[in-house]
């Protein structure tokens, strides 16, 4: 198994009945202002490299963003504001997702979702969390040799991300790490070829915590910039 093959298996994923109806829906129908463009309308894979240090976990793909565009955090204002701070502190080339294809490169960083279809409302089941699981195992089993620290955006996905680390090799403290902002846990390695890993929690990029101010891009960078220190990368100056 390689990444590049678990990426193409997530990519025809139909377990999900209700999910599956929805992207596939929403990719007919299309929003206005996409009319003329061929949307996505499948389960969304990760974007970064193999070797990744660093993991970003978000929450699902959005209707008209990822699931458009086939790649995560892409052609939404969530991703304008994530890919922009990512930039900023040096992890991503350039600081706009616009289309899978405009050349953006992730520098020792990959971001993925314990969700991978785009659901109603923004609001997997968690049936369809459940179900989606195995493929954050997967993927963070093939990870585990080079990932040392994992950004956790939101409390959805650091709920479903702490089981899934202690089934992928890691053990989780008790009582359990709560999320929060700024939030920073170790995790001691509980199986065989599995390193320290540090967890962070930030608060989502969605456009209710960006637009009221709960979330700013000096806040996001701040943890982004402790992740990828944790994880052995070198963040720009801020």
């Amino acid at each position: 198994m390689s990444l590049a093959l678990l990426d193409r298996q997530i990519a025809e994923c139909r377990a999900c009945p209700r999910l599956v109806e929805w992207r596939e829906r929403v990719a007919e129908e299309k929003r206005a202002a996409y009319r003329d463009q061929t949307y996505w309308g499948r389960p969304v894979p990760g974007f970064g490299p193999a070797d990744a240090a660093m993991l970003v976990v978000g929450l699902a793909p959005a209707a008209h963003g990822a699931n458009r565009t086939g790649r995560m955090f892409t052609g939404d204002r969530s991703g304008d504001v994530l890919y922009a701070a990512m930039h900023a502190v040096g992890l991503a080339s350039q600081p706009t997702s616009v289309h899978a294809r405009d050349g953006l490169e992730l520098y020792g960083v990959r971001i993925t979702a314990p969700v991978h279809c785009a659901p109603p409302e923004n609001k997997p089941t968690p049936a369809e969390r459940d179900t989606c699981r195995s493929w954050l195992e997967r993927e963070l089993d093939l990870l585990a040799p080079t990932v040392r620290s994992i950004m956790v955006l939101g409390g959805f996905g650091w709920q479903a991300l702490l089981p899934v680390l202690a089934g992928a090799g890691w053990e989780i403290p008790r009582p359990r790490p709560r999320f929060g902002h700024g939030t920073s846990v170790t995790l001691s390695p509980s199986g065989p070829g599995r390193a320290p890993l540090e967890l962070f929690g930030c608060y989502h990029v969605s456009q209710q915590n960006t637009f009221t101010g709960r979330l700013t891009p000096a806040m996001l960078e701040q943890v982004l910039a402790d992740a990828a220190r944790a994880a052995g990368l070198s963040p720009a100056p801020r």
